[in-house]
Parts: structure tokens; sequence; C-alpha cells
């Protein structure tokens, strides 16, 4: 399937699913995000996708944590190479892991130990509208299709994140009510009201503008709809806030890190009801790290060699909780 051709899916299941007022102010949109003279490696990945080998979409698993097609046995040592190959094309590859005609693909993050922490807290995902926003390559679309969900829609401006999406499902299938749309939460038409769950993971931290972050995802939601937000946050008590001076683990774009108080009491303010903090984990140098599919500099450069409970700046190291919290 082509980008095009996938933005045809895309409007059509959008409008399947009662969705034709967003649908039909996408165009313009995907174009923009498409254009080749926005990104100048756009055109060598769409060239990769095009080449990528006609395999079985056979021994399909979204339910284990690598989501899986075929095996060692459905492509021989030469296919698995040249396979091998065609995907880190698409490096760096952050959240997964995959494991496509037996190419293990080794994410810098295990996003499947966070899926197992998250999924026995969520409302069913069986027959919902799913947003997951900030969704990378689609690693969670696919669990959340394992799950039941009758449509997951994600988003992200992060155009080498949208190629790993277009070549999981080039193997795992055309067919999946499971979008990856190259925009952001800013695309969506506001007051959307639509979906059942909304996901946000990994993002309220890069927003300049938290509350406004959890207005959107409210808007996002119909009434009594579950949000799920899983952020870093810091020990402390009810209003407290970390505001890196700079970097915040060496990056550049953190702007607000709340203690889970303060983020409670900000999902109150933002209309938000039965918000709770359900996991509270710190993250480890098993769960984010280098690998041979993400050869930058990972978690473990990020944190003080002398101490590993600060980062290189001097401040808490990464600590990540999970909320959930109902639309009013």
């Amino acid at each position: 399937m082509t980008t095009s051709q996938f933005d045809d899916f895309a409007l059509d299941l959008l409008k399947r699913h009662g969705l034709a007022d967003w649908a039909a102010s996408l165009p313009p949109q995907l174009a923009v995000a498409l254009d080749p003279a926005r990104h100048g490696y756009l055109q060598a990945w769409q060239a990769v996708l095009a080449s990528l080998p006609v395999l079985p979409s056979c021994d399909l698993d979204f339910n284990q944590g690598a989501v899986r097609v075929g095996s060692a046995d459905s492509c021989d040592a030469a296919c698995q190479a040249a396979l091998r190959a065609q995907l880190q094309a698409f490096h760096p590859w952050r959240k997964g892991p995959y494991a496509i005609h037996g190419v293990h693909i080794d994410t810098e993050w295990r996003s499947d130990w966070k899926w197992c922490r998250l999924a026995a807290h969520l409302a069913p995902l069986q027959g919902r509208r799913v947003l997951d926003v900030g969704c990378g390559n689609g690693y969670y679309g696919w669990r959340m299709l394992g799950a039941g969900a009758e449509l997951v829609v994600g988003l992200d401006p992060t155009l080498v994140s949208v190629m790993q999406f277009y070549a999981m499902r080039h193997f795992l299938g055309s067919h999946w009510p499971l979008l990856v749309l190259p925009l952001g939460i800013e695309a969506l038409p506001p007051r959307l009201a639509a979906f059942d769950t909304v996901f946000s993971m990994g993002l309220l931290y890069h927003r300049r503008s938290p509350l406004d972050h959890l207005l959107e995802l409210r808007g996002s939601l119909r009434r009594g709809g579950e949000l799920v937000l899983e952020t870093l946050v810091i020990a402390g008590d009810a209003g407290q806030v970390l505001v890196p001076p700079d970097r915040y683990a060496r990056m550049r774009n953190v702007w607000f890190i709340p203690t889970p108080a303060t983020l409670l009491a900000w999902l109150q303010r933002c209309g938000f009801s039965q918000a709770r903090l359900v996991d509270l984990t710190p993250t480890s140098l098993d769960e984010q790290r280098s690998t041979p599919w993400m050869r930058f500099e990972s978690l473990a450069e990020s944190l003080a060699p002398d101490n590993p409970a600060l980062t290189v700046e001097g401040l808490p190291a990464p600590c990540r909780g999970i909320f959930l919290a109902q639309a009013g």
C-alpha cells in the first residue's frame, strides 16, 4: 500500500465510523505533512516502502510482547538479511518490539512493559473507538486492536515513525482499522467528542501549556470517555512542579514535570472526574536503552555517572506515572 493509497483508506475508514466532517478536513493537512519539500528523506523512505517484499500475513500476534507476523520459517536467511537492511532504513526505532518474519526489531523502548503496566487498569477496549496522541510508529495501536478496539487513530508528526507504521502495515495487513496520521493533536477539530478512550503517553512534558493539552484531550473524548495519561512525574506535594532551567535528561523540549498530586489537580481543573494514579515506575536501563535498531545514545548517557538517581543535569532521574480519568 502506497502512502497515497493509505490516505484514501484513512478517509474512507473515518467516514465509515461517523467521522466524515473530520475526514473532509484532512486532505490538505496530509498534503502539507507529506510534502517531500518538507523532509529530505521522505522520498527515500517511500522508495524503501515500495520495494518491501510481499510475504504472507500469517501467524499474526498482537497480544504478546513483540507484535508479530510470520516466523523464521516464512522467510529464508537471505530474505531476512535483505528485510533487515530495508527496515534499518527507518532508523531510529523507538517503540516496539516487533517480530517480522524472523527479523526481531529490538526498539529503544520495551513498550510492551508499559502496556503490561497499564492494560489491567483500562476500561475494556472491546468495541471502542480509540485515539492515541503521540503514537510513534503505532505499536500501541496494534496492542489496542489485540484488546478488541473497533477503531484506533494515531497522531504523530514525526515522519520516520509514520514510515515505520507504513512498513509494519505492509506486512501485518492493510485491512486493519488502525491509522497513524502524520499530524499533531492541533489537527483535530475542536470539541470533536468522538472517542471512547484517548491515550497521551510520553507527551505532556513536551507541551509548553500542559493544561491546554489536557483540555484538547478532553475535547476529543465523548462524555464519560476514558483518558489514559502517561508522563514524567517528580516526588513531592500538591502544587509542586519541576521546570527544568534548560535540558532535562539531555532533552531540550521538556517544560513541566509535576508531582502526581499536582497532575491530579490539573486533571480536575480541566473537567476530568475520577482521576487517579494507577502506576508509578522509575525508568530503568533495561526498559530504555540503545540497541542495533536505535544506535543513538539513550537513558544510560542521560543519567549522572556517579549517581543514577539524578540526570546529568542534577535533576531527579526519570520516573513515569500512569493516570486514568473520565471526561465530564
